[in-house]
């Protein structure tokens, strides 16, 4: 279900420091659906259940595709630390499923995966969405107008220092 285009221009509602997690697939080999139907099937439970956890530090996510091979989720974490604890939690679903990967697919090629970390202090960004439907941090964070302190790229990043 779409959502709905918000008209004008607005920024994100955050103004203090996060760890964007990028985290995705890639189907090296397409027909070999039992290998990979199962590592793109685990993603979703994680995020319900991330989701229903208010205090894991998850803020969200924005699930992008790239026609054919690639799925990639854009993630917002209040930290590091709680980044970490999630993944390496051995109660939660990360953990079986990465046991799970690793014995199905491990090296053999036919799914690629990979992630990327970056922790962002606050007054590290700054963000911009005109004419959009809520997404990214916006999504995540909620929306304000990007109007007066918030007009322009610079006043922006002065705006997620809380200035």
């Amino acid at each position: 279900m779409s959502q709905p285009v918000i008209a004008g221009r607005f920024a994100a509602d955050h103004d203090q420091s996060l760890v964007v997690f990028f985290i995705g697939l890639r189907i090296n080999s397409v027909r070999k659906v039992g290998k990979w139907l199962p590592v793109a099937r685990a993603m979703g439970p994680m995020i319900a259940e991330l989701s229903q956890r208010p205090d894991s530090g998850f803020l969200g996510t924005e699930t992008l595709w790239q026609p054919w091979r690639t799925i990639a989720l854009i993630q917002y974490w209040r930290d590091f630390d709680a980044l970490e604890a999630y993944a390496r939690d051995r109660e939660q679903q990360h953990w079986p499923a990465w046991t799970a990967f690793n014995k199905a697919v491990g090296s053999d090629g036919t799914v690629g995966i990979f992630h990327e970390t970056y922790s962002v202090p606050r007054g590290g960004y700054e963000t911009i969405y005109g004419n959009m439907p809520p997404f990214g941090l916006g999504k995540v964070a909620g929306l304000v107008p990007a109007t007066g302190s918030r007009n322009d790229a610079r006043s922006r990043m002065k705006a997620a220092l809380g200035d």
